[in-house]
């Protein structure tokens, strides 16, 4: 029996709620189960230099975990200067993703910035923050076409996130921390609504994991992605 009394195919309880930040362009407040994460789409007029004159925009994405976000206070990052190298590997994944489903030529020579920030952390945080972005982005394209700022839909698909692991020798979906924290295998898929493969994370904490058991992941994570996608289609049209 899982942690959480879950079957091993079973999401957390997720929820997507947009529109949540006043300011913002979009916005979306996203939870897997206690995971909890504010994602804010915000527009750019300029695009990054190195695209200048190409007619291209971008949208990139930046993550960060409020201090009581744990059990346990962490220490803000911008204490340190700079980001940990876990902070950063999961802002440019976030970003990979959005962009892997983004007709960048479409939003012209602009950028768009995806701020993930933690709540609440219970597992999954990078997941989470994925699913949701993809919310706030297609919020904050919404609000551009409504001004006439751009003429068509930049995104091309959904996509969305979810761990997978191996616990107790069971392949189960959407791992929470105390899954997670103890898991023998760990792993994180990035799919797009049409069933494609944006990223794949995959770590064996204890023995090696076989290439059975990766198809057995994968296919776990591709129906909890159906189920995500199938969300952010209600979350869109509420």
């Amino acid at each position: 029996m899982r942690p959480s009394k879950r079957a091993p195919d079973e999401l957390r309880k997720v929820t997507l709620e947009r529109a949540v930040a006043r300011y913002a362009e979009g916005s979306c407040l996203v939870s897997f189960g206690e995971t909890k994460v504010l994602c804010t789409a915000s527009l750019e007029e300029r695009g990054p230099p190195w695209l200048r004159g190409s007619g291209k925009g971008w949208v990139t994405a930046e993550y960060s975990m409020l201090p009581r976000a744990t059990h346990t206070r962490t220490r803000r990052e911008i204490s340190s200067g700079k980001p940990s190298g876990r902070t950063h590997e999961i802002q440019r994944l976030i970003g990979r993703s959005l962009r892997a489903v983004t007709n960048l030529p479409a939003i012209g020579e602009r950028q768009i910035t995806v701020d993930c920030d933690v709540i609440q952390a219970d597992g999954g945080t990078r997941t989470a923050a994925i699913t949701g972005a993809w919310v706030a982005l297609h919020e904050c394209f919404t609000w551009m076409r409504g001004r006439s700022i751009i003429s068509v839909d930049p995104l091309r698909d959904h996509v969305a996130a979810v761990s997978c692991g191996i616990s107790k020798g069971t392949p189960v979906l959407d791992l929470d921390y105390a899954e997670d924290s103890a898991a023998e295998t760990d792993a994180n898929f990035v799919i797009t609504g049409s069933g494609g493969l944006v990223e794949v994370q995959g770590t064996a904490e204890g023995a090696p994991f076989s290439e059975a058991e990766l198809l057995d992941l994968l296919r776990l994570a591709k129906a909890g992605v159906s189920d995500l996608v199938a969300l952010q289609k209600q979350a869109i049209a509420a």
